[in-house]
Parts: C-alpha cells; sequence; structure tokens
C-alpha cells in the first residue's frame, strides 16, 4: 500500500501474451494516467497470433481505454490482420454506445 492506494505491481496495467503469444491478456487499470504507456508497451509486442486481446484482468477505466483499444484495432487493419477484444466489462461497452463508436470494437 502506497500513499495514494494500493502498490502496483511491475505486472499490471499492461499486455501480457498468452498461449504462447496466441493472445494478450490486459491485467490492471487503463486510464488516462496510463494510456499512453499501454500503448507504447502494446506496440512493442509481437501481434497475437490469433488475433485476440482478452479484457477480462481490466481493474479500472474510463474513455482513454476506450482510445487504446481503437489504435490497437486500426493497427491490426494496417498489418491486414484482425483483431477480437474479448471481455469487455459492461461500463466499457456502455461508454462505447454512448460515444456512437460500438461498431469500432466489434471484430
Amino acid at each position: 500500500m502506497t500513499a495514494f492506494g494500493p502498490a502496483r505491481s511491475a505486472q499490471s496495467d499492461t499486455f501480457a501474451p498468452t498461449d504462447n503469444g496466441a493472445r494478450w491478456v490486459f491485467q490492471g487499470s487503463l486510464t488516462m494516467d496510463d494510456a499512453a504507456r499501454v500503448l507504447d508497451d502494446a506496440e512493442a509486442l509481437p501481434p497475437p497470433s490469433q488475433g485476440i486481446v482478452d479484457f477480462r484482468g481490466l481493474l479500472q477505466a474510463d474513455s482513454a481505454a476506450l482510445a487504446v483499444m481503437i489504435a490497437l484495432k486500426r493497427r491490426a487493419t494496417a498489418e491486414g490482420r484482425t483483431l477480437t477484444l474479448r471481455s469487455l466489462p459492461e461500463g466499457m461497452k456502455s461508454l462505447a454506445i454512448v460515444y456512437g463508436i460500438e461498431k469500432l470494437l466489434e471484430p
């Protein structure tokens, strides 16, 4: 515990390749404070071979998380790949609907 809340582990707030690189799983927070670094970290990873990014470990998010998701989808499209976002929290789905971008998050 720190003065600013729970201490974060070195493995949180990032994407981790799983299943021998077949997919990525996100663990931690994805907010305006984290988004640029998280996206930079993702850009350094080889794309998931099965094209799956799983957000089941997303603990906290805001609209910056949507921006990261869209950036990942754009990268995949530019590289001629399909990217599927899985396990999006209901709050993120609702926020995407409010912004009118829910179609951008579909496979």
